[in-house]
């Protein structure tokens, strides 16, 4: 089975959780940025979290976009999810490289010290945003705190990306824990412990653990109840039209100083890296088109 998100209830349904398999969503966005290894976990735990994120939203329109903006050489991420297990993202610099760090992949000195944004776009006139610090710039530990301040909502969020020797992505997945109201003290702690004496999540894919058996190591003995398994990809919704609006959006002045250049325009796709070409012919129906419409 390819990538899917297990989602779930426990405790009477004083606890939610989500599990999720995104091995094939990262090794993609590798692929499809070229990415160090480096650059491939730090967005593949950030696209591993917004899948899950975004799974949580009811309609099929609702979109969700999570920004991480810092001063650290990966030069910011963005990714984007939507309610049906889809995701896309990048980053600012997709060849970072730094020294090991305790002999590991320096992830939160990629990152840097910054911001995490949250911005959901749920059908309301104004879209709902969430800024917090980057809290260990991990990318799970700065979730788990978003959640608490922005949300009120107690989580766990946990994350990992496991690359090969020859630099694909191995596995990759994590789970979100979240206490509902009327969850106690005492739930609250026994959980805590769970998570605790938890092996890390890429030591549990590793081990050959699905979702399902990810959720079942930490809410086994609170009644869990797995209730919904959905497909996660890696998807990108870029088209030439949707370009060539965005081209439109520049204005006259600059398609005006375009079309007189007299050369092709190459638009590349941020998230997926597709190119799209526009001759000058296609130009100058987009400035018409303006011309007509008084913009």
């Amino acid at each position: 089975m390819g990538d899917y998100i297990a989602r779930a209830i426990a405790a009477d349904g004083k606890v939610r959780a989500f599990a999720v398999n995104s091995t094939e969503i990262c090794e993609t966005a590798r692929a499809k940025h070229d990415m160090s290894p480096i650059g491939a976990i730090a967005l593949g735990r950030l696209l591993t979290g917004a899948v899950m994120m975004g799974s949580m939203m009811k309609n099929d329109r609702d979109l969700m976009t999570i920004k991480i903006q810092a001063d650290g050489p990966i030069k910011g991420m963005t990714v984007t999810a939507n309610a049906k297990g889809e995701v896309k993202g990048y980053v600012g610099n997709p060849q970072v490289m730094l020294p090991l760090k305790d002999g590991k992949l320096d992830i939160a000195g990629a990152v840097g010290i910054g911001v995490l944004s949250v911005i959901k776009d749920i059908g309301l006139r104004e879209p709902y945003i969430g800024d917090t610090i980057l809290v260990t710039s991990e990318i799970g530990d700065d979730l788990t705190y978003y959640f608490a301040s922005s949300e009120q909502v107690p989580t766990s969020v946990g994350l990992g990306v496991r690359m090969r020797k020859d630099n694909t992505v191995e596995c990759a997945g994590g789970f979100i824990i979240q206490m509902m109201p009327g969850a106690d003290d005492a739930l609250v702690d026994r959980i805590e412990k769970k998570i605790k004496e938890l092996p890390s999540v890429s030591e549990m894919l590793e081990a050959g653990l699905n979702p399902e058996a990810m959720l079942t190591k930490i809410l086994g003995d609170e009644g869990l109840e797995i209730f919904d398994q959905m497909p996660a990809a890696y998807k990108c919704n870029c088209s030439r039209p949707r370009m060539t609006k965005g081209l439109m959006s520049i204005g006259r002045k600059e398609l005006k100083s375009m079309i007189d250049a007299g050369k092709p325009i190459e638009v590349t796709c941020q998230f997926c890296g597709e190119r799209y070409t526009f001759e000058n012919e296609d130009l100058q129906l987009m400035y018409q088109g303006l011309e007509r419409k008084g913009e």
